[in-house]
């Protein structure tokens, strides 16, 4: 099993919750993101610990091949890892957004479109996420909207508190409001449309760039009003949030030692700590994880026993 290095992204809207969720000593108030697990290239991910200590994700799957990745994901993906594994903190909102589906990526240039799902760490009173339209909308209107910037008025808002769950496909207008902490899980892509950014100036004291033209092919018109992912967590017993050809994700409550069987997967498993401790127990190899730590799991990894210490809450995630 491996840990990364986190790659710390500075933005205009970060702030100082990463730091105190993984116990970061760095001089910086402006984190809007952990990049925990990313084979994108120019922030590939590395090896923190242990004997392949330095080796990039690609470099680690070179070695390992499909005992990493199971077999169908190495035949898929090759050496490229298929997912990006985020901590998010917006102090300030984020940009009002859409991602492409694969085929429009694809089309464009890209290796894949964006999927992504949010799980829900810490909210402010009030928080609130853009996620998908209020109402219909045509793409005579929508032209028109985004011309006179009142593409707001069609906008869904949610309240938002810890423990909600969304699904955010490729298409979906959305973005993460001020005072909301998050696990983000997604497609391997970094391919953001901005719609409206409040008129914000980036770091070099222009106004950041907004993407019209690519926002309208990739935007689902027929997206309104969608729903939180229900579930209710149960303890000792995986329950599952995303269901998805691009990923699945459990939520994990552990209160007592279990043993996970992954035997019959043929698929590398990643657990994201959210909430407490636990040691992960593979063979003769052990691993004590911590809330805002991340483990990587080989396919070739078939049982894992999760000792907790006190309550633990994990994400469990991974591509069957």
């Amino acid at each position: 099993m491996w840990v990364f290095k986190p790659i710390l992204k500075s933005v205009i809207w970060g702030g100082e919750k990463i730091k105190e969720l993984k116990g970061l000593e760095v001089d910086r108030n402006d984190i809007g993101e952990s990049w925990e697990i990313s084979g994108l290239r120019g922030s590939e991910s590395v090896v923190a610990e242990g004997p392949d200590k330095d080796l990039t994700i690609s470099e680690l799957i070179d070695r390992y091949g499909a005992a990493l990745l199971g077999k169908k994901n190495y035949l898929k993906f090759g050496n490229s890892f298929p997912l990006l594994i985020k901590f998010i903190d917006a102090a300030g909102d984020l940009s009002i957004q859409v991602h492409p589906d694969d085929s429009l990526a694809k089309a464009r240039g890209a290796s894949s479109g964006k999927s992504e799902m949010w799980h829900i760490l810490e909210a402010t009173e009030n928080a609130k996420i853009v996620f998908g339209l209020n109402n219909k909308i045509s793409r005579e209107e929508y032209s028109e909207k985004i011309c006179s910037e009142k593409i707001t008025d069609y906008i869904n808002y949610i309240n938002v508190k810890k423990g909600d769950s969304f699904m955010i496909p490729a298409g979906r207008i959305h973005s993460i409001g001020k005072g909301v902490l998050l696990a983000e899980i997604q497609q391997c892509s970094d391919i953001t449309y901005r719609l409206f950014d409040y008129g914000r100036l980036g770091v070099d004291g222009k106004p950041r760039a907004l993407h019209h033209e690519e926002a309208f092919e990739a935007l689902n018109f027929e997206d309104v009003n969608p729903g939180k992912i229900e579930y209710t967590p149960k303890k000792g017993q995986p329950v599952n949030l995303v269901s998805d050809p691009r990923f699945i994700v459990n939520h994990w409550t552990v209160t007592d030692e279990v043993m996970r069987d992954y035997s019959e997967w043929d698929t590398f498993v990643i657990i994201m700590a959210i909430n407490g401790e636990a040691d992960l127990v593979a063979g003769n190899e052990s691993k004590r994880i911590h809330k805002g730590e991340t483990v990587l799991l080989p396919a070739s990894c078939h049982n894992v026993k999760i000792i907790p210490h006190g309550d633990f809450e994990a994400l469990e995630t991974f591509i069957k």
